[in-house]
């Protein structure tokens, strides 16, 4: 790597994307944006409590990236999860279960909106404290090169994790020695309330590692096929064994900060621009139709079959049982 630490923008080497892998992308970006508005909905209902972190908006950097997972390599991030975990392979319905705070849940409704495992998926977390989720992304990294797996850690965090210390903490110990490790800075311009050029004073978050020879770059994370190409050539840099990478996803949330969060802050006009010229399904959906001359009818068939299982997703968490007392004692400590 040059000593610019910034990864120059190169012509992706992977093979043109079938028919299949884009279907599958508007497939899995609906199918995560279709379970958080229902979340939203039982939010509202009193269905869910606690605190809810909805993903809208933000699809394309998850999918994106997780089209690059091999078997094995792990994935972790902050309380704004369920798109996450969704993508990481498991059914939705348990974690709708989850949210609600039911016993079939994927965390046995201990865990809520904030606090989702799924370690089939090797997805560990969904962690509620701000930025905890970068050590823990990073310790996956050091086992990784221990055990010599040639896995990778995809580490999420937000443009308002970026100023905590214990991120700084990882970088540095990531590049010390070299850990295979992804960290994926979901930047969608709002820190809770507050913009990102007000609370920070570098705003270009991607150089954020050029002090630890960290290289970086600012991706259009509103862009899935433009998310897939940057991840490809990060997975090369880091399964090459040249250590630590950080990709910037310059993305945005429609929602506010959490179901509470009245997002005052920003204006209608903002939001509904992005809405109508960057929202991620709906721009696929424009190259489907016009770039890959999928048929209409074919994207309408998905959007029904989501809309049937969300509604199942939905019918399996209303049914199911809450937690039976017995269980407030249990899972809360491992003996080895």
């Amino acid at each position: 790597m040059a000593k610019n630490s910034t990864v120059k923008k190169t012509e992706s080497k992977s093979t043109p994307l079938s028919k299949e892998q884009l279907l599958k992308f508007y497939y899995d970006m609906l199918l995560i944006r279709r379970f958080e508005e229902k979340a939203g909905q039982l939010y509202g209902m009193g269905l869910i409590a606690g605190f809810c972190h909805l993903y809208i908006g933000q699809e394309a950097v998850i999918v994106g990236m997780n089209s690059v997972r091999q078997k094995g390599d792990q994935q972790v991030t902050s309380y704004r999860d369920h798109g996450h975990i969704v993508a990481s392979g498991i059914d939705p319905k348990y974690v709708m279960a989850e949210l609600t705070g039911r016993a079939t849940g994927c965390s046995k409704g201990k865990g809520g909106s904030m606090h989702m495992f799924n370690t089939a998926g090797h997805f560990y977390g969904g962690h509620g404290i701000v930025g905890a989720q970068v050590p823990i992304g990073t310790g996956l990294a050091f086992a990784n090169k221990y055990r010599k797996n040639k896995n990778i850690s995809f580490t999420y965090l937000g443009d308002g994790a970026v100023n905590q210390g214990q991120v700084y903490e990882s970088f540095n110990m990531a590049r010390l020695w070299n850990l295979p490790v992804v960290y994926i800075i979901e930047n969608n311009e709002y820190a809770m309330g507050t913009a990102v050029k007000r609370s920070t004073s570098t705003p270009e978050l991607y150089k954020r590692g050029e002090s630890f020879g960290i290289p970086g770059r600012q991706v259009d994370g509103m862009d899935v096929i433009k998310v897939r190409e940057a991840a490809l050539e990060a997975v090369e840099y880091v399964r090459s064994g040249k250590g630590p990478i950080i990709l910037e996803m310059k993305t945005y949330r429609y929602r506010g900060h959490s179901m509470s969060d009245p997002a005052k802050y920003r204006s209608k006009e903002e939001v509904e621009e992005y809405k109508q010229h960057h929202d991620p399904i709906e721009r696929l959906k424009r190259d489907l139709t016009t770039q890959f001359k999928i048929k209409e009818e074919e994207l309408v068939k998905i959007e029904k079959q989501i809309k049937e299982q969300i509604k199942e997703v939905e019918e399996f968490a209303r049914n199911s049982p809450e937690p039976d007392e017995s269980e407030l004692m249990t899972d809360i400590y491992n003996e080895v």
